[in-house]
């Protein structure tokens, strides 16, 4: 179930320990916006000078308040905060709020101070938030500890940043969109943005959460608790740059970057990714209505062409499809239209909209019912009629009148749910497109938000396999990650390599060429990267190819061992390549797809979080850019897909269960329509 955070979102009695009449103290923010709550818990002021703050007696600590406190809120020096926090918990403090910065973001000796204290509050029972932090609201119990005021509302604010978090506030109103929640992270020092996040999950005022974080401390635990969040959950972040790949030594690390990885956690957890607060408004407006798309057909309603065309295209640029309407659907649009109109999909009112503004609400009905429609966008004027200056022309106020009878005919067809509706219009401020609103229709300025939100109510209709597998107990740790060792060990896991022969001189090269089918592979051991050292000779035909090949190759590198492989038949066969690169936050991530000689050229590559189960292998598998080849092109034999989801399955959950190892790679790895083999691993460790 989680820690229990009713303290902090539902305490009997609270205490602000450093409230100040000083308006450029944070404490006096937190104690103007904590008498907000009115009589629903006492609320207690302390300020070490005692006398009044805010027109009341405020106490000179906690100690003197006489009455039981069951949430402090800390804003004072930091030279001070220990001995607040000790107080806090002398009195039984269940909950801590801690403003006070100057901790874990100052460097070492800060960080050692935030452990402490952290392990103080634990070792009491207690729960705290921060410190640096600038508090929290619950809109629900009536809770206001934050600088600022929050509009009630049903989604959950989880944020690292307080400025952050008011631009989304101003951005979430024009689209009827309030919180339930704020939580300022701060530093994580006790509870974390798991905790909270799995506490929202519960909550029953919440139906959305929204999470904004630079640093998820334990990714892997956020993403599990966002996979059984039962709630959407969407993620602004930030620094998913390219940095981490700089030093990793195979090419799954140089493959895999901070995005791909936060990327990869997401898609399987079922996180909605962001990258702009525009966009996370966007999102949020477009979850609000309730209502999912079962599949990716989009109907466009314009009243005007060049809108229609524009929408149509940023339908299509995220995923959807805006197929052309079948022919009894466009023989009962046109039955409310005129001849002029178009029909066909995009649906062009051709101008009936100013003739007849309850046109709009009988096209958008017959979309939303049609047998080929998933969800439908509305786009252009609509809203302009009742936005219009009176006197701008002719007849505006009964354009108006019927702008808006049209949108309430339009909301009501909307109440109980079915397939979404999202509009796109000139005028989103106007009265017309208010009502919508209300209605839980999802109204944006932008074409491209419109779509974007589209995508999200379609989101559930790809086919994608939410899941974030366990990672399973550790194995016994290794200690040599030779060529030979990694292949003996992912032999024992299940994934099947050619057969192999260690040798070290010309006789053992012999000896192997006997009991090794020919042709052969020889390669210098002990090198990470065999190929560019020249240190792989492929398709020996026999045993003087073999001789040859050893002679030569002993003579420029020195190799302290070979090994003598069977050639594998790759005339059927498609090379992947599939790796394990361990992230600090997310730990074992995965990476599939196109590999050989030309992975990092072509970088036809897809992630997820390791061990990645067959059927979400296949997923990734099925998504590349080439998955076609899999399936066979100009005469060639479809290859095994099924089983080369196995092997991914294999070589992850190796990977998942060795902590040690900080990259594994095996590249290629030949997938042909009779099986699955293992070419070439190489493994590195942390």
């Amino acid at each position: 179930m989680g820690r229990d955070l009713s303290a902090l979102f539902d305490p009997f009695s609270v205490a602000i320990v450093g409230a100040s009449d000083d308006p450029a103290k944070y404490g006096h923010a937190i104690a103007t916006q904590a008498l907000r709550s009115g009589h629903s818990r006492p609320v207690h002021l302390v300020n070490r000078r005692g006398a009044t703050v805010l027109g009341r007696t405020a106490a000179t600590s906690l100690s003197a308040i006489g009455d039981p406190v069951d949430l402090a809120v800390i804003s004072v020096p930091a030279a001070g905060f220990e001995a607040a926090v000790d107080e806090a918990l002398a009195c039984e403090a269940r909950a801590i709020v801690a403003i006070t910065a100057g901790f874990a973001e100052t460097g070492a000796a800060g960080r050692e101070r935030q452990r402490a204290v952290a392990e103080r509050v634990r070792a009491a029972g207690a729960v705290m938030v921060g410190p640096n932090c600038l508090g929290i609201t619950d809109n629900t119990t009536g809770l206001h500890l934050a600088s600022d005021h929050f509009t009630p509302g049903r989604v959950a604010l989880l944020s690292q940043s307080g400025n952050l978090a008011l631009e989304l506030q101003l951005r979430c109103q024009p689209h009827g969109l309030g919180f339930s929640r704020f939580v300022s992270l701060g530093n994580q020092a006790d509870v974390t943005l798991v905790d909270l996040l799995a506490d929202c999950a519960r909550h029953e005022g919440t139906d959305a959460i929204a999470v904004y974080a630079e640093d998820f401390a334990d990714g892997r635990a956020f993403a599990e608790a966002a996979a059984v969040a039962g709630k959407p959950v969407v993620l602004l972040t930030a620094g998913r740059g390219h940095a981490s790949a700089r030093s990793a030594q195979s090419h799954t690390g140089a493959l895999t970057t901070s995005n791909d990885v936060v990327t990869a956690a997401c898609r399987d957890a079922g996180v909605e990714l962001v990258a702009t607060p525009r966009e996370l408004t966007t999102v949020l407006a477009a979850l609000s209505g309730g209502r999912r798309a079962k599949g990716r057909r989009v109907a466009v309603l314009t009243d005007g062409g060049g809108h229609g065309v524009i929408a149509a295209d940023a339908v299509e640029a995220t995923g959807l499809g805006v197929p052309e309407l079948a022919p009894v659907t466009q023989a009962r649009v046109g039955e409310a239209l005129w001849e002029q109109s178009a029909v066909g999909n995009p649906v062009d009112l051709a101008g009936m909209g100013e003739q007849d503004p309850s046109s709009y609400a009988a096209t958008v009905a017959t979309l939303l019912d049609a047998d080929d429609t998933d969800a439908v966008l509305m786009t252009g004027y609509f809203g302009g009629y009742a936005a219009a200056v009176d006197g701008l022309c002719g007849g505006s106020a009964v354009l108006s009148e019927g702008e808006q009878a049209a949108a309430r005919s339009i909301a009501a067809r909307m109440d109980g749910g079915g397939k979404p509706l999202v509009v796109q219009s000139m005028y989103p401020e106007s009265p017309s497109c208010r009502i919508l609103v209300a209605a839980g229709v999802p109204v944006f300025a932008a074409t491209e938000d419109a779509a974007r939100a589209l995508a999200v109510l379609a989101a559930g209709a790809s086919g994608h396999r939410t899941v974030v597998a366990s990672l399973p107990a550790a194995d016994e740790p290794l200690t040599h990650t030779g060529y030979l060792e990694i292949r003996r060990a992912l032999e024992a896991a299940g994934v099947a390599f050619p057969a192999a022969r260690e040798i070290r001189d010309e006789a053992e090269l012999l000896a192997a060429a006997d009991d090794i089918a020919g042709p052969y592979v020889l390669k210098a051991l002990h090198l990470l990267h065999k190929s560019d050292a020249g240190g792989v000779a492929l398709g020996l035909a026999d045993r003087d190819d073999l001789v040859a090949a050893f002679r030569d190759m002993r003579e420029r590198l020195r190799a302290p061992s070979y090994s003598v492989e069977e050639m594998a038949d790759l005339s059927e066969g498609i090379e992947l390549i599939v790796g394990v690169n361990r992230d600090p936050r997310f730990g074992p991530v995965a990476m599939v797809g196109l590999g050989g000689i030309l992975a990092e050229a072509l970088k036809d590559i897809d992630f997820g979080l390791a061990p990645l189960p067959a059927g979400r292998a296949l997923d990734l598998l099925r998504g590349l850019r080439t998955a076609s080849l899999l399936d066979g092109v100009r005469g060639r034999p479809a290859v095994d897909v099924e089983a080369a989801a196995q092997a991914v399955e294999r070589i992850t959950a190796f990977a998942a269960a060795h902590p040690e190892i900080a990259e594994l790679e095996v590249n290629p790895l030949l997938v042909r329509p009779d099986g699955v083999f293992a070419l070439d691993s190489r493994a590195v460790l942390g």
